[in-house]
């Protein structure tokens, strides 16, 4: 039952824009420096280590920058929208119902408490009672079973109009599969936390000691195979590899007891006849788990997998295992406050109905207009970087031209809102209970695509959401409102530091059309390949030293770690390509007007610091190798430093000569956009 995109590609940072105020523009925060750290040295550390130090982490945090600021922010918005709905005198099925009552219900801590496991019991003794050839019905039908793979409908990679039906790897809890496979201290010791973890949990769930045992082992024999067989992080970069269309008779030949045709049947939909195979080694190694495993031991699996996708809207107790399990994760002290893991519900599973109510307080229709014009100030930017390129040929830049020239923009929030009417949330059922009504109407309103035309202006993220993304299939570019706002955006600022950050936002989410994956994708959105044969070559060969670049950044010295250059390359190119067209608009902005020297920083010197001040933040080492291994995105520190070794106008800007830890000699950088 679980929803796979291949749409969205996404970034982790914005701000938002003004470019005019009747006051004297504010310059760089120098409490945000560290001055004691020379800019040549260490260039992050100077930008950022005054922030970083006036930010300590709190227990309830992993990580905290700048970033997470604003989404703490805007937490605080929703949280006013929410506590404030008038719930009592509701319509039934209004979005002020909807929302209040499921809110409310994650706030209930007594009632869940006293519940305990009661809300699963039913479920899980349907799991157990379940005969093997049933179990792909139950794996299509009850929401909470993840097991095996994963299931979505999305536009067609190779017809981008019209959407289909994707079949992907999936099945295991501790979602990365180097976490099975890898033999190190961090690993070992997430495996005997996530074995302890389905030993409580089960034992919530009134499991005795041998039957907990019993569960841990064949869950980890399970999710091991399917690591096993599991496409790489770095190789689902590739989306070529995974667009594998059979038929469901051919799978019906080939992995027999992988029955899709029953699956999706069960599903409503019984017009299937060909399924896009992400990962065909992963499909067969299900075939073979499905058909060897004991009964017992299939059902084992499936009923942990169950009760851990429902713990986190159970007691006290369930929500504590869970996090103790974070806790060797991520690094993180302190369970969130209740509120916070109440709200994260509505504003998940119904983002839409939320978001407009967000928009209506938080977002004027100015924003999104001087948004608009901002985008286009750095279309023009990328438009006269295609056009310096020595590495392109002319064919394949009329191409780019082209693409560059159809990107859809969308800002703040769909100009059609999404209806939810049609869901019930009933307080007088259990908590996880409507959390399962929601979302299987989620599911529902996703398999009601199939076979249909691309609706070109769905929204992959509410408008509350802090982030953004570029989307290959639809060729757009797309900034919600909850990113569009401070404290990344200052309208008192000039705009160097402006262009520093919104401006990088927005000239990186177009560069993502043209990374690695994304210059697959024409300007229709179709993988189809329009580069010359040589210029594919180059591009590869520039790609190769980002990687080399970042594959040598030390990320843990204790650990002795290292950046996964090839799992980031994508947001490595976005970041470069994305400061280096920022710059370029910013400087044609300011053709006629030149800025001046503002509190000692030069316009250049004030871009690049608001660059480095978008990372600014603080982690713990645990979640430093957690997202070394499982996150796209570089670390901060490394977004900067290492972004910016490349550029030879932050070399001007800050006098880095050879002999200075931040210079790289030039024929050892690189340029792609």
């Amino acid at each position: 039952m679980k929803k796979i995109s291949y749409a969205v590609l996404s970034i982790a940072f914005a701000s938002t824009i003004t470019m005019c105020t009747t006051k004297s523009p504010k310059g760089v925060d120098r409490a945000n420096l560290n001055d004691s750290v020379a800019p040549q040295e260490d260039f992050y550390e100077y930008a950022c280590g005054g922030w970083m130090k006036a930010n300590p982490l709190k227990p309830e945090f992993s990580r905290f920058g700048t970033f997470d600021q604003l989404g703490e922010n805007t937490r605080e918005q929703v949280k006013s929208l929410v506590t404030g709905l008038d719930t009592k005198n509701a319509v039934a099925g209004s979005a002020a119902q909807q929302i209040g009552d499921l809110y409310a219900m994650g706030m209930d801590s007594t009632r869940l408490n006293e519940q305990g496991a009661t809300p699963i019991l039913k479920d899980i003794e349907t799991i157990n009672n379940t005969k093997r050839e049933d179990l792909i019905e139950l794996m299509a039908t009850m929401v909470g079973v993840d097991a095996f793979f994963g299931t979505g409908v999305d536009a067609d990679m190779m017809n981008s109009e019209m959407n289909t039906m994707y079949w992907g790897q999936g099945g295991l809890g501790l979602g990365d599969r180097d976490y099975y496979l890898e033999d190190n201290e961090n690993t070992n010791a997430i495996r005997e936390a996530y074995k302890t973890y389905i030993k409580t949990i089960t034992g919530l769930a009134g499991y005795d000691e041998a039957a907990q045992q019993r569960v841990v082992d064949n869950v980890m024999r399970i999710e091991t195979a399917l690591a096993k067989a599991a496409m790489s992080r770095e190789e689902l970069r590739d989306p070529a590899a995974s667009y594998n269309p059979m038929t469901l008779t051919q799978i019906a030949k080939d992995y027999p007891n992988v029955d899709l045709k029953r699956y999706f049947a069960k599903q409503g939909i019984d017009s299937i006849e060909t399924v896009i195979i992400g990962q065909p080694k992963s499909l067969a190694a299900v075939n073979e788990i499905l058909g060897k495993e004991s009964e017992e031991a299939l059902r084992d699996y499936i009923t942990a997998g169950y009760i851990a996708s429902a713990a986190g809207y159970l007691s006290d107790d369930f929500i504590n295992a869970n996090f103790e399990l974070r806790k060797v994760i991520s690094g993180v002290q302190q369970l969130q406050p209740r509120w916070k893991r109440a709200l994260s519900v509505p504003n998940g599973l119904l983002g839409e109905a939320l978001g407009q109510l967000y928009v209506e307080k938080y977002f004027p229709q100015s924003s999104k207009d001087k948004m608009l014009d901002l985008v286009n100030n750095l279309k023009i930017a990328l438009g006269q970087h295609i056009d310096a390129l020595t590495w392109m040929s002319d064919s394949t830049k009329a191409q780019a031209h082209e693409k560059l020239s159809t990107f859809t923009v969308k800002i703040g929030f769909p100009d059609k809102w999404r209806d939810y009417s049609d869901l019930t949330i009933d307080p007088s059922k259990s908590y996880w209970e409507n959390v399962q009504a929601a979302i299987k109407h989620n599911i529902d309103f996703s398999l009601a695509d199939y076979g249909k035309p691309v609706d070109k202006t769905r929204w992959y993220m509410p408008p509350q959401t802090v982030n953004a993304y570029y989307s290959p299939l639809s060729n757009e570019i797309c900034f919600p409102a909850g990113i569009l706002q401070a404290p990344f955006f200052d309208p008192e600022a000039d705009d160097a530091l402006n262009y520093g950050a919104i401006g990088v936002v927005i000239g990186h989410e177009m560069t993502h059309g043209f990374d690695d994956q994304g210059r697959q994708f024409d300007k229709d959105g179709n993988l189809k390949n329009w580069w010359a044969e040589e210029d594919a070559v180059a591009f590869n060969a520039l790609a190769d030293i980002l990687v080399a670049q970042f594959d040598s950044v030390v990320v843990d010295e204790a650990t002795n770690t290292h950046a996964n250059g090839r799992f980031t390359l994508g947001e490595n190119i976005a970041d470069q390509g994305g400061l280096r067209v920022a710059l370029t608009a910013y400087r044609n902005s300011q053709a006629n007007n030149p800025a001046e020297v503002i509190d000692g920083f030069t316009p250049e010197q004030r871009f690049f610091l608001a660059y480095a001040n978008v990372w600014a933040g603080n982690i713990r080492n645990e979640e430093i190798l957690s997202r070394t291994k499982t996150d796209p995105h570089s670390l901060g520190r490394w977004r900067v430093n290492a972004t910016l070794r490349n550029i030879e106008e932050f070399f001007q800007a800050f006098d880095i000569k050879e002999g200075d830890a931040m210079y790289r000699p030039a024929e050892e950088r690189v340029i792609i956009w």
